[in-house]
């Protein structure tokens, strides 16, 4: 009688060691949901193995639009998030799911095109110019239509252009991350708006070159914001707020700060830890 009991409690012994160990493995995962444009660029591989090596975190990253990272996060399906949509960023952390965003970097927004820029937009004196031109061309513009932080982007360029694209068959809507949507608009030698880290990353294999920058709308700015554990008791608070300081770290925004310098003679990006937004680009 003894000896089933016996291998019941070595059983329930086991079970309870298995649970233990997938719990303390769930301690140490950080779940990053982040925008396709620092995981198209490459950045994400120089910066997670570095916090991973020093703080023993495992990160399991989604590179999703900031939109979707965002629904995410009001899900508590992620611990922390990187991303570039500020009107979206400020409405998730006010709604109570977002906690202590914090700047972490900045580039821009770019137009670009074919070479032979068959709207004429390459001297335009705004990206509102740009996009009304080229709607008044009819030429061929692609859109990442993902709810990313780049389409966000873009339909405010279009809404102070005066103009909605999707009445027009010149618009084309991929649905997908930045950089296979700057690989459909060089094949099909279409217009599209880019961050200028995956532009630049990708360059080389484009048929596309820069034709509008500079302007102030063209800002791109990156934050860092923990979802909040109050909201969501399963979430990885240490884990996230972890990961939120190694990238306001000083070694990791130097990290930034030469990223693509020595393939692009130019960063991709700009740390920005310790500024205000109205600082960008000093």
């Amino acid at each position: 009688m003894k000896q089933p009991n016996a291998r019941r409690f070595f059983s329930l012994l086991l079970i309870a060691l298995a649970l233990f160990a997938v719990a303390s493995a769930q301690k140490k995962t950080v779940i990053l949901a982040t925008t396709t444009s620092t995981q198209d660029s490459g950045l994400l591989d120089a910066l997670i193995p570095i916090f991973e090596k020093k703080t023993g975190y495992f990160v399991k990253t989604i590179a999703v639009g900031s939109g979707q990272a965002m629904v995410m996060g009001q899900r508590g399906e992620a611990d922390f998030l990187l991303v570039h949509s500020p009107d979206a960023e400020r409405k998730f952390v006010s709604e109570g799911y977002g906690i202590n965003p914090r700047l972490i970097m900045h580039n821009d927004f770019l137009i670009v095109g074919p070479r032979e820029d068959p709207a004429k937009i390459k001297n335009s004196k705004s990206a509102a110019e740009a996009f009304k031109t080229i709607a008044g061309a009819k030429a061929l513009f692609l859109s990442r239509a993902d709810n990313s932080g780049t389409h966000s982007k873009e339909m405010s360029i279009w809404r102070a252009a005066g103009i909605d694209p999707e009445k027009g068959k010149w618009y084309q809507q991929t649905g997908l991350g930045m950089g296979q949507t700057l690989n459909i608009a060089s094949e099909k030698q279409g217009y599209t708006l880019t961050d200028r880290g995956t532009y630049l990353s990708l360059k080389k294999n484009l048929k596309l070159t820069i034709l509008v920058e500079g302007d102030a709308l063209l800002r791109n700015i990156y934050h860092g914001i923990q979802v909040n554990p109050a909201k969501w008791p399963r979430v990885n608070a240490a884990g996230g707020k972890a990961l939120a300081d190694f990238m306001v770290s000083k070694e990791a925004q130097e990290i930034i700060r030469t990223f693509g310098v020595d393939r692009f003679g130019s960063p991709l990006f700009f740390p920005g830890a310790g500024k205000k937004e109205e600082e960008w680009g000093k």
